[in-house]
């Protein structure tokens, strides 16, 4: 008798289980069917609402986070260059409601037939395969900031990593080279150089090789500028990127311990932004030297108040011209250049007050 009412119980979990297997997966396709279905819906009411003036082609643009100042500047550069060959551009996901993933907008940009795609891609095998799904459907992908190398993807339009790790090493090297000095005005310090503790803030939920080569580069510069081993060491901290609160918890949590580095390394918008609002909510200005990505207002009044030592500006308009010069390139040209590469220029102290006001200017 025990065994039998064992077994219905074991039978009823697995029974359980399937449902709500099937109940997740049921769930899941109807979430994709509705967001294709209410893209369908504004892609035909934006197309009666411009009559007036009809378009050559239609592309998306897909990425992890419309709403940072990093991205909307990259659409307006790819708006914007579109625009003069009469070809719209939507960035997908600001006109749908509910929270997709790069993946899902992805199946609903396929879905929808659109004539280009450019997306914030990844290694991961799921974005492959819809990288290569699109391609079988004639849609060409452009992968953007980020790759995805074993696709079939068009073109990739990114930015120098190694040139963005040597910028990193030679800014780490002037702070070395401070510390050099405070430690010769001081006669005991003198005997024995101090370190300088560097964290480089990674992403957790991505294998992107651009963070690697500009952690190599990084440590390669501080080698070629005669930076000793006993002068610095560099740690990766981990941060978890899912959302903001995730991110501002995972650096938050560089303050709580005991040691606390001397620089931290953000590789992007967001960590430049939560690490800098840590400095100050730990009362750390002046004794944690923050080396910054990109050049919103935000980040470069933060660096005219030397909260954050310098940011490198990456030149936005330029990338969102490279996508639709590479869709161009496909559709005129039937191919197009492989890599597009982006400028890169280091914004600090010195010269921050043109950056801002060429910024007013060009406004």
């Amino acid at each position: 008798m025990g065994t039998q009412e064992k077994t219905d119980k074991t039978s009823d979990q697995l029974n359980n289980q399937k449902y709500l297997l099937i109940t997740t997966v049921l769930f899941t396709i109807m979430t994709l069917v509705v967001g294709a279905l209410v893209f369908r819906f504004y892609l035909e009411d934006y197309r009666k609402s411009s009559d007036a003036e009809e378009y050559d082609k239609y592309y998306v643009m897909i990425t992890d986070n419309y709403k940072s100042d990093f991205w909307q500047a990259i659409y307006k550069g790819a708006f914007d260059a579109a625009k003069r060959q009469n070809i719209y551009v939507d960035l997908l996901g600001q006109n749908i409601q509910g929270q997709y993933t790069c993946e899902q907008l992805m199946e609903i940009a396929i879905a929808s037939r659109v004539d280009g795609i450019i997306v914030f891609a990844s290694e991961n095998e799921e974005m492959t395969q819809l990288i290569n799904e699109a391609n079988e459907k004639k849609i060409p992908v452009v992968t953007l900031y980020s790759d995805s190398t074993h696709s079939d993807r068009l073109s990739f339009v990114g930015v120098g990593s190694y040139n963005i790790g040597r910028e990193y090493g030679r800014q780490i090297f002037n702070l070395i080279k401070e510390k050099r000095s405070d430690d010769f005005a001081n006669s005991q310090a003198a005997i024995r150089r101090t370190t300088t503790d560097v964290a480089v803030l990674v992403n957790t939920d991505t294998r992107d090789s651009g963070q690697n080569i500009i952690i190599s580069a990084l440590q390669e510069t501080l080698e070629q500028e005669n930076a000793t081993d006993s002068e610095f060491s560099i740690s990766l901290v981990p941060v978890d990127n899912k959302n903001i609160f995730s991110v501002e918890e995972s650096i938050r949590d560089i303050f709580m311990n005991d040691d606390i580095p001397d620089v931290i390394v953000c590789l992007n918008e967001l960590n430049t932004v939560c690490a800098y609002q840590a400095v100050v909510d730990f009362n750390k200005v002046g004794d944690v030297n923050i080396l910054g990505y990109y050049n919103s207002e935000e980040i470069m009044t933060a660096i005219s108040k030397n909260i954050v030592y310098a940011t490198i500006s990456i030149d936005t308009e330029q990338m969102g011209r490279y996508c639709i010069d590479a869709l161009s390139d496909y559709y005129h040209f039937g191919n197009t250049s492989q890599y597009f590469t982006a400028d890169v220029t280091l914004i600090n102290n010195q010269n921050v007050d043109a950056f801002m006001k060429r910024e007013k200017s060009d406004e």
